[in-house]
This record gives C-alpha cells, structure tokens and sequence, in this order.
C-alpha cells in the first residue's frame, strides 16, 4: 500500500470537509443588521453611535432566592418618554493608558469603546488602533453593567450618571487611574460606579459602591453583560469561533452560538464563580465575578440582530446608613495566554485549540521559548517543526522503508497486473506472495503516519489561533504571518515539494488514482495560496524535511537490496 498517497487522500478529505463546513456557513441565512440606529424610538446620542436600547428588552430579569429570572422586567430609573423608551443622553468620557482607549458612556457607565494602541488596526496603518468595542454600527459592541433593585432604585445600564471630569490619562510614573461616575435618587440612594485602570493591563476593575442614606432597607443585585451584533466571517477558507462562552462550575468552556441565545439556558440556576465573553480572532472581551460569588448567567436574541450575553450576582439587603460593594472585573484585549492565566485559569480556553489542547499547549510552549531566543516566529515554526520531525523520526523511519520497499517491488506489481489482468482474486494472492517471500508489510506504514497527525493538527491550530503570529514578520517579503503570502512564493513552494514528494513514492497501478494523485499539488496549491502565510510556511518546511528523510531512508533500502542481490 502506498502510505504516502495515503496521507495525501487524508489530508485532502480534510480540506474538503473545511470546505463544506465553510459552505454550510455560507448558506444560512444572515442575521437581521440594522442599517441606521439601534433604538429608532430613542434619541440619537452626541456623535455617530447609537445606543439607547428600549429597556424590557436587554435589562435582566431579577431572580428570586429560589427560582433564576421568575420576576418580570425591573423597568430602568432613567428619564423615561410616554413609550417607556430611554431617553437618557449621556456624554462621553476618554480614558488612555499604554494599553487602552477607552470610552464610557455616562448613560448606563457602559463601556462604548474600547481600542489597542499596540495592536494596530493594518501594518501599514500602525497608527490606527484595532478597535474592539463600538457602539456605532454596524460593528455594534459594549459592554453594559447595572443594578436592579427589588426593594427601593437602582441605576440599571440606562440611567443617567455624571463624572468629575471628560478626559483622562494615566500619566508617566502613575500605575493606577480611578474613573468615577456618580447617580442618586431622590429616596436617598447613591450609587459611585469606579472603573479602576492599571498600568500594562487590559483588564479593568469594576468597583459599585451603593450607600443608603434613605429610611428603609435597600435590596438588589448587580449584573454584567456583552451586547454585541454578529459578526462576518474573516475568511472562506479559515474559520475560528466567533461568539459567545459561558465558564461555569459545570463546565469550563462552554460555547454559546449567537443563533442559540434565544433559548440557551444555563445548566443550573446559580454558578460559583466563573465568566462570560464575547470572542473573535484573536482578541476577546469578558466580565470576571469573584471567585467565591454566586452568578446566574443570562442570554438574549435582541432586535436588530443584536445578541446578548449576560451574569448576575446574588441579592444584597443594605440597611439605612449602610454602604456595600459589588465588585467585578473587565477584560477587553488579545488572547495573550500569559495575561489570561493570571486572571483566572479557564481563560487561557479561549484560546481555542479545540480537542487537541492537551497536544497544542506544550507545542505553543516550545515555540515561545524558541522564539525568546531567536526573537523571530517564523524561526520558531521551522524549529518546531524540525524538533517534531526529529521526535517522530523512529515512525517516519518505519513508513519511508515501508515505501521504499514498494517502490523497490513496483515492477513486479505492475507485471502481475499486466499477467492477471481483471482477474483481482488471482492478482491478490500472488501480491500477497510476494510481499511473504520479502516480508513486506504492506501495512506497516500506516500507524506510524497516523500517530503523527494529530500533532501535526495541533500545530496547525497553533498557528492559526496564536495572537502571537498576527502582524509578526518573517523575511524579505513575508511581513506578516497571519495573513496570506502576497506572491504566492510559498504556496508555489509547497506545491513543488508535495510534487516531489510524489516522485518518491511507486506510482498507483490505478490509472485513475494516479490522475488524482498528479492533481494534488495543484489542488493544494490553490487552496495554500489563501492560508496565512505562517501556516504555509510551516508545510513547505515539514515537507521539505519529510523530502530529505525519505530520500535518506530510500537509498539506504536501495543500497541493502542491492548488497544482497
């Protein structure tokens, strides 16, 4: 049996079930999008963004002790019109660190936007952001934080807050920036909403102190959500998950699909700890509760193809002249697994390497450290590519021979068919004779092969789902790993070596599969010629390895059958 070609029919399988998948995507039908504002009912904010929201929609339910989301909808304490629709207008407020931009809306204190000034949009635009959170649209994304009150007010993620001032900066030398918004009521209420920012981080922490200064006892709970509108896919041919994931008690990394949200429901009423978010390639946003909290999480199919992912805490009773404080913490960044770890252990998942985690992680761990020294990826991939070349070498040793000792015996197949003809039960036991009197397995190449695949496909989702490799540079023209070569040159590369590859091999006595197997590289050059770059380049360089074994392994079996004939 042809090991080689058989490989090749493995991977080509894969690629045309990506395609399918791909294609399937394609044909459901789009999301609803808005194409002017998100609350048609309510005014439009200063500037170009949209976000008043009507409240019965997208404010969270209030969950009694027992039974999670039994009350109905806490209608927001903001400035309301006849048609109970928000018209709370808010005012923007800027923050910058070294690592954020950020900007609150004081209606709600939600956080609109969110850009990373080290995470630029293009190469060639190194001044442009990538922006993460919008509140315009179409890329509608926030995040949205509140208080529902089931015994005195509370300011849900409507109501109108004022700030000390329209702009900050963390300034040089200072490792902390306090943003404070401020809301009262007139039952004596006060609620001080602090984003706390922290030098080198993407994460800010959420501080809402409530003090009841009021004659009777205030009861209520806090709660965090994402609202966001679908995203488009980024590629035909590469799909990474976009959506919504759940962590919880029950289970650490639990997917959410945006066409699920409308009936998702979480497993248990009330969860330990955990987290919600909202991911994309490469970056994500998450709200993080304390560890020791108990949370209910929420989802909704909002109006206008927005989609919603929510949490909220348990109940607290404040007496008169009390305070409290319900605390949380926001992630808005890239998936640098490092960053995610220290947060909370189960966000390093969202690194999504699917069933081969166990064999990604220690494969990304061998990079990066490979990487420290040489400082550049694309070294990384062919040194990690050459060390699994190396470790699998016994295997690879096993398959070469077995293919060599075909090809060594391919003349004597192909005069048997020419001798038996259509007669395939008289031509498989005379093949089966033969490999006996040379003891050949015919097979023995196989396994070897199919070890080694499930590391060579983590590797490949390491590539792709890295933060790491997006914008990094190799050589001479290849600028950025994570997106396509634009010459083509390595494509055509693979392509050569896969052909190669095949004139290594005994040729199939097939006419038709020796069609197939001279399409291939041709096939696969097409379909490379749109993968990230990083991706071809580790292919071209694991082809070109597994051409230099097998041509070792080849003249070394020639050079025995030789010595003894």
């Amino acid at each position: 049996m042809d090991n080689q070609r058989l490989v090749l029919f493995i991977a080509l399988s894969l690629v045309i079930l990506l395609l399918f998948s791909a294609w399937q995507r394609e044909q459901q039908p789009p999301p609803p999008v808005a194409t002017e504002s998100i609350g048609e009912s309510a005014p439009v904010p200063s500037g170009d963004s949209t976000t008043a929201t009507t409240p019965a929609e997208d404010v969270p339910t209030i969950a009694s002790e027992n039974q999670a989301a039994a009350t109905p909808v806490v209608a927001p304490q903001s400035t309301q019109n006849t048609q109970d629709t928000v018209v709370a207008e808010g005012q923007y407020i800027t923050v910058n660190t070294d690592r954020l931009q950020v900007t609150i809306y004081t209606a709600g204190g939600e956080i609109a936007r969110v850009a990373l000034p080290t995470y630029p949009v293009a190469l060639d635009k190194p001044d442009e952001p990538f922006q993460l959170l919008d509140d315009r649209l179409p890329k509608y994304f926030v995040a949205q934080s509140g208080l529902l009150a089931s015994q005195g007010k509370a300011p849900d993620h409507h109501a109108l807050f004022t700030a000390d001032k329209t702009n900050y900066v963390l300034a040089d030398g200072e490792d902390e920036l306090k943003v404070r918004l401020h809301w009262s009521s007139e039952d004596g209420i006060k609620v001080i909403k602090t984003f706390i920012f922290q030098r080198d981080s993407y994460a800010v922490k959420l501080d809402v102190e409530v003090q009841n200064g009021g004659q009777q006892a205030w009861k209520g709970r806090a709660y965090q959500q994402l609202q966001r509108t679908e995203m488009a896919r980024e590629s035909f041919f590469l799909y990474t998950y976009t959506g919504g994931v759940v962590s919880s008690s029950w289970d650490p990394y639990e997917k959410v699909e945006f066409s699920d949200m409308a009936t998702w429901k979480a497993e248990q009423s009330y969860n330990k700890g955990g987290w919600i978010a909202m991911l994309q390639h490469y970056f994500l946003s998450a709200w993080i509760p304390p560890a020791d909290s108990a949370n209910h999480f929420y989802t909704k199919a909002l109006t206008d193809g927005r989609y919603l992912l929510g949490q909220s805490g348990e109940e607290r009773s404040i007496a008169p002249g009390n305070n409290t404080h319900f605390t949380s913490l926001f992630y808005a960044g890239p998936k640098e697994q490092h960053r995610l770890e220290k947060i909370e252990p189960n966000l390093r998942l969202t690194v999504d390497y699917g069933v081969l985690d166990i064999l990604a992680k220690p494969v990304f761990w061998v990079m990066e450290k490979i990487y420290s020294v040489v400082g550049n990826w694309g070294l990384a991939i062919i040194f990690v590519t050459l060390i699994i070349k190396l470790i699998f070498f016994p295997l690879s040793a096993a398959s070469y021979k077995s293919m060599a000792n075909m090809r060594r015996l391919s003349p004597k197949l192909k005069a048997l068919k020419e001798r038996y003809g259509d007669d395939r039960q008289k031509m498989s036991k005379a093949m089966m004779d033969i490999y006996k009197k040379e003891k050949i397995n015919p097979l023995g190449g196989c396994l070897p092969i199919l070890v080694q695949i499930p590391v060579f496909i983590a590797l490949y989702w390491v590539l792709l789902e890295s933060v790491e490799m997006r914008q990094a540079p190799f050589a001479l023209w290849i600028t950025d790993l994570s997106t396509k070569d634009p010459y083509y040159v390595l494509p055509l590369l693979m392509g050569i070596s896969m052909f190669i590859q095949q004139k290594l091999n005994p040729p199939p006595m097939d006419p038709v599969q020796q069609k197939i197997m001279q399409a291939l590289p041709i096939i696969f050059t097409a379909f490379f010629a749109f993968f990230p770059a990083g991706l071809v380049l580790y292919w071209v360089v694991n082809n070109c390895l597994s051409i230099a074994q097998q041509w070792y392994i080849t003249r070394k079996v020639e050079a025995q059958a030789a010595s003894k004939a």
